[in-house]
This record gives structure tokens, sequence and C-alpha cells, in this order.
């Protein structure tokens, strides 16, 4: 039941209370105790709002942000160089790939603090995690493999040999296939996440980095890096049916709940364009302070996107109603990937 609906339900029964056949000294209680409920539904967790985790490559560490205010919240030292970050279904764990410790950091969300470590093999980079919270799919860039994570038990499950230094890995969102896009071979890997083994591979441009798979799992898109374009794949014959002409150096990708608009952020021109996934083409590009605006995630309501640029230590926040920079936030030193809880 989402959140609005419990605060209803709650005050329609203190209203039907209110107005019982009761007697007034049990009606009161009855209230009393509605009244009770609906303040705690108000100050619990469901109505938080969510928050922003920014990993720092240099200075180890991960900022939160309150999404509500774009106010920092703290900063959490994790790992070293930390990349790849996701958040738990439940919104209870911050799961961070630290390349240099070679290993995963699991921070509390309620403590804001590590509170574990998972061995991840060699360069652990790109991270996501199931549906249902159980398995963490880690790539390792030097080491070229995907490993499969049991979130519990913590322990490696299976180790995937990918293309060369693979980026990231993303899950579908019917959780059946994790895509990994190699920098050094130009591909993408399929994986298929039943049998944890690689269906194909599907050959992309030049150093391909970002990838994104659309709400209706039709349409994979790539950013390819170096080639200053994103490939779309039909993900039904696994094939590339467009290129999308981008600007420089183009990895971040996001695409709005309802499929029609694609955000990607771009390292060199200091951009965040907006493309119309109807027609594949750009219709505006949204100027950044600062290079290599990296990765990118949006709030749950899609209302905001927020985007860490590297060189400028900061984030930009960008209003996708209007396509404009609400406000830029100062985060650690050189900013790689960004999470929104739930």
């Amino acid at each position: 039941m989402n959140s609005e609906l419990q605060q209803r339900n709650l005050i329609h029964s203190a209203f039907i209370v209110q107005h019982s056949s009761f007697s007034p000294m049990r009606a009161t209680g009855y209230w009393l105790l509605a009244t009770g409920f609906l303040l705690f539904a108000l100050s619990s967790s469901a109505f938080a709002a969510p928050f922003v985790y920014v990993t720092n490559e240099k200075s180890d560490d991960v900022t939160v942000i309150d999404a509500a205010t774009d106010q920092v919240v703290t900063s959490i030292k994790v790992g070293q160089r930390p990349r790849g970050v996701v958040v738990s279904p439940d919104n209870k764990r911050v799961y961070v790939s630290n390349g240099n410790s070679n290993d995963v950091s699991v921070i509390d969300t309620k403590a804001n603090k590590v509170v574990g470590k998972i061995k991840a093999g060699v360069d652990p980079e790109g991270i996501d995690i199931t549906a249902d919270g159980k398995r963490l799919y880690v790539v390792n860039e030097n080491g070229g493999e995907l490993l499969v994570i049991d979130a519990k038990s913590k322990k490696i499950r299976k180790r995937i040999a990918t293309g060369i230094e693979p980026e990231t890995v993303i899950l579908s969102p019917d959780g059946k296939r994790a895509y990994v896009p190699n920098e050094t071979s130009y591909d993408v890997n399929v994986v298929d996440t039943t049998t944890n083994t690689i269906l194909t591979s599907i050959k992309v441009g030049e150093n391909p980095r970002g990838v994104a798979v659309s709400p209706d799992n039709k349409r994979l898109y790539v950013s390819s890096e170096r080639s200053a374009s994103v490939h779309v794949v039909d993900t039904e014959t696994n094939t590339e049916v467009a290129k999308i002409p981008m600007g420089e150096r183009p990895v971040g990708i996001a695409i709005l709940p309802d499929g029609q608009k694609m955000y990607v952020a771009h390292g060199r021109s200091k951009e965040v364009k907006v493309v119309d996934l109807t027609t594949n083409t750009v219709t505006k590009s949204i100027p950044l302070e600062g290079e290599r605006a990296w990765w990118v995630a949006l709030t749950p309501d899609a209302k905001k996107l927020y985007v860490t640029v590297g060189r400028a230590n900061t984030v930009a926040v960008i209003n996708t109603e209007t396509d404009t920079v609400l406000t830029t936030i100062s985060v650690g030193t050189l900013p790689w990937g960004v999470a929104v809880s739930r």
C-alpha cells in the first residue's frame, strides 16, 4: 500500500470513530488512538524524502544529500576509490564498490555508517542489485568479469568472464537480463540472470560506458564515449536499430518512466542532452558548470535528475519538467557514481 493511501485510510478511520455511536469516553479513546497512528505514519520513513548517495573517487567517501532540500546531510568514509553505488530495494542498505581496495562497502542508511565489507575481485566498478535485494551484480574492470554476489552471506556465487574492461552493469526492468558494456572490446554482454550465463554480445561504438533499458524492456540504449553517440538496440533480436549523434564523451543515461524522454550526461562538452525517444532526436542541451559529467540518477517521482560533475566536485540537479538546472551541490573530491533511494 502506498503512503498516500495509508494516510487517507487512517484519516477515514479516525473520522468514522469520531462520528460513531460509541460512548463519548470510548469514542474519545478510539479517536486518540487513530490520531496517534496518523501522526506515527506521517513521521515514519514512508513519508521521508529520498536520499541521494554520491561516490567520490579521490576523497574516498560517499556524500549523502536530502532530495527534498538538496542539502548535504553527511559524508561517509568508505573504501579506496569508490565508484559504483546502488541502494537496496528496501532502502536499508547502500552498496559501494571500491576500485582500489577491491571490495564493496555496505552502508546502513539509518545510521549512515559502514556496517560491513564484501570482497569483490579485482577493481570493482559498476554495481546493481536484484529487485528482491538478494543478489548483487558487480563488474571487475581490470579483472574482466562480472561477479554474482549473495547479499546476505556476502559470498561470490559466480564469476562470469566478460569483454575487455567492463564499465558497469544494469539489470533490465523485468530482472531477466543484465547488460554489461565493455570499454575496450566495444561491445555489450547480454547475461541471462536465471542461469547467469552470457547469451550474446552486441557490437556498438567505441568505449561504451552508459546503458539504460526502456521501461517496456524493448530497447537498450548504450552511450559510446569516443564515438560520440548513443546506440539503440532491439532487446528481442539484440541488434542495433538506430544511432543517435551526441556531444563529446556521452556517459550516464536516464530514461523517464513514460519512456518518452532520455537524458545523457557528457564528460567533455559540459552538458546533459535531452532526447525525444519517439523520434530519437536531441531536443535540448542543458549546460553544466564543469567537465566530467559522468553518471546520473532520477528521483522516484522522476521530477529531478542528479548528475555528478567530477572536475567541479559538484552534483548538478536538473528539473525534468523544465529541463533546467535547479542548483549545484558541493560534494567530495571527484564525484563518480550516484544513486537515489526509493
